[in-house]
């Protein structure tokens, strides 16, 4: 049975990718472990371990052809498609993420908007309309949702979580200061930006 990969390095592969796609965007062809450690701040030791766990890319003396190991680092992380993503939670954060553009070249399109805010529901953001939370079951179905974004209050983020898995949902990014509780086999990360203000602000 395969060793599982610890998730501190499933965790380093996106900014891989990202260090790949800018350098990729410069026409760079190869690079090397060394390279991409200057860049981000991470031994080139750690780079090559991390990248271990996955196959052989490169060839020592030679570094890494950009284009490749960008593809590969897109097929392991599976976003070498498109994920169908909704957002749950159309306030000031969830309509900046609407509105964000960044996620479609990255693998991830918004394709549904929920509130429970009834001044909200029907009220269109782009092309997507803000539907009822009550919808959420029926239409993760009808367009193959698997992923949120959850941007709802804190004191509601845990029954609107558990919905989510009612629904189907596998994974869960929650921007609530609030950590949440999901059965097995579904997944919650967590981001926010408070927490990490104040982890910069004991080094100031």
């Amino acid at each position: 049975m395969a060793k599982p990969i610890p998730d501190i390095v499933v965790g380093r592969l996106p900014i891989y990718l990202r260090a790949l796609s800018f350098l990729a965007a410069e026409g760079t062809q190869v690079t090397s472990s060394h390279d991409l450690g200057k860049r981000l701040g991470i031994s080139a030791a750690q780079i090559r371990k991390d990248l271990s766990f996955f196959g052989e890319f490169g060839k020592q003396g030679t570094g890494y052809n950009v284009g490749y190991l960008r593809e590969q680092l897109l097929r392991i992380l599976k976003v070498d498609r498109e994920w169908p993503i909704a957002l749950i939670g159309v306030g000031d954060l969830g309509r900046a993420l609407a509105h964000y553009g960044g996620f479609v070249d990255r693998g991830f399109r918004i394709v549904a908007l929920f509130d429970n805010d009834p001044a909200k529901i029907g009220q269109t953001i782009g092309d997507l309309e803000i539907m009822s939370i009550d919808r959420l079951a029926e239409v993760a179905q009808e367009r193959g949702i698997r992923a949120v974004m959850l941007t709802v209050p804190a004191k509601a983020a845990q029954k609107v979580a558990e919905a989510c898995v009612a629904a189907g949902v596998k994974a869960i990014l929650n921007y609530a200061p609030i950590t949440l509780k999901v059965p097995d086999g579904a997944l919650v990360q967590h981001t926010d930006p408070v927490t990490h203000l104040q982890r910069m602000t004991y080094y100031l």
